[in-house]
């Protein structure tokens, strides 16, 4: 029988982002587009692959944005 107490419930209380996470997130997304345009534009002439620029602006929005939250 496995021991029940030692790990007890985890709360995750994760929360919608309000508006302020999305004002911040937009102006990260268009800051960070030029950016990845250009890294897919090399990526292009090189030969190698990998999601558009769109895609890659996205992902790094979404990775800086709950940073800055975080602090």
């Amino acid at each position: 029988m496995t021991d029940q107490t030692s790990n007890g419930p985890v709360n995750h209380s994760e929360r919608k982002p309000r508006a302020e996470f999305w004002i911040y997130f937009a102006l990260i997304f268009f800051a960070a587009l030029p950016v990845a345009f250009g890294f897919c534009v090399y990526a292009r002439m090189t030969g190698q692959g990998g999601p558009g620029p769109v895609a890659r602006a996205w992902a790094k929005a979404w990775e800086i944005t709950p940073l800055i939250f975080s602090v």
